[in-house]
């Protein structure tokens, strides 16, 4: 019910870190408290073991410390490997490129002459409410718009991309000198979404049911935030279900089967071939990668991991 903005919750880094500005992080104590279940997995071959943590990408100071059994994982991990290394600036200037080439309408277009009038109507509202100049938007495609709603919307709810988890762990693992690994590219994040076609008719289904969604915001907060502290599976899978549920015909269905299969399944297919890449070359790596990744559906990373065979035992 809320899966399009959620998607900067867990599952897209590059809309919820690229431009943050670096700063210094303290390495936070191990907790004392008694360790509940997470979304940490470490996943072994015959003779090595990466570690594997579900990411929420915006979050805030309740969040930490993290637990003892992940912040020891991650000390003696000798490589942090996050979706995108958004701590290099020049992945920071591909994502802005690629953003200008992907989400930016044509010259002399407007965002409002794509959408129905009682849509462009709702963002306009939106954009008042919020104090966005609504000429922002009328520059954006309407994915990338979308995006740049459910952002706003996001951080107006007092949730932070600088202290997601992700960016956090950048953070440490840059100033610890640890290695830094991308396992995608800000081109293939950004296309799991872009809409370049000329109805853009993916981007106007995603701006139309994050309209809808942004009048839930605080509840869906509320839910991401207590299942990934908790480990709760179930409850991120019901906060994040299928937008298939609302779509109006067999064409919004379409699309919604076709966004799946970008902005998870495809991507689910590839970290799940650079972890089994890590363990045959024995390297000592600690992965970050947004929390719907690993628990939604049957074809998640680490339904992938076990298909090969390896061990996988979730902490």
């Amino acid at each position: 019910m809320m899966r399009f903005l959620s998607l900067l919750f867990t599952a897209l880094l590059v809309f919820a870190c690229a431009g943050n500005a670096p700063r210094e992080t303290a390495a936070p104590a191990p907790q004392s408290a008694p360790a509940s279940q997470h979304f940490f997995w470490k996943v072994s071959d015959a003779n090595s073991s990466v570690w594997l943590l579900g990411s929420i990408h915006f979050a805030d100071s309740t969040f930490y410390p993290l637990d003892s059994v992940i912040e020891t994982a991650f000390v003696n991990a000798e490589e942090l490997a996050v979706e995108i290394d958004v701590s290099d600036d020049s992945v920071n200037t591909e994502i802005a490129s690629e953003s200008m080439q992907h989400g930016m309408m044509p010259a002399g277009k407007r965002l409002q002459d794509l959408l129905p009038p009682e849509m462009w109507n709702s963002v306009d509202s939106l954009c008042t409410a919020w104090g966005i100049p609504s000429i922002t938007l009328q520059v954006m495609r309407p994915w990338f718009a979308a995006m740049t709603l459910s952002a706003f919307a996001i951080q107006r709810a007092g949730i932070d991309p600088t202290l997601g988890v992700d960016a956090v762990l950048l953070d440490r693992a840059a100033h610890d000198g640890k290695a830094i690994v991308g396992l995608e590219t800000a081109s293939e994040q950004i296309g799991a979404l872009a809409d370049t076609t000329e109805s853009d008719s993916a981007g106007i289904f995603y701006l139309k049911s994050t309209l809808r969604e942004v009048s839930e915001l605080d509840s869906m907060v509320a839910r991401i935030v207590r299942a990934w502290k908790t480990g709760d599976d179930a409850l991120l899978r019901e906060t994040m279900a299928d937008e298939r549920n609302y779509a109006e015909d067999s064409a919004e269905k379409e699309l919604s089967d076709k966004l799946d299969e970008k902005i998870y399944k495809s991507r689910n297919v590839k970290m799940a071939e650079r972890i089994a890449q890590f363990l045959a070359e024995d390297r000592n790596v600690f992965v970050v990668v947004g929390a719907a990744h690993l628990v939604l559906d049957e074809d998640n990373v680490v339904d992938l991991l076990r298909r090969r065979g390896l061990t996988v035992q979730r902490f």
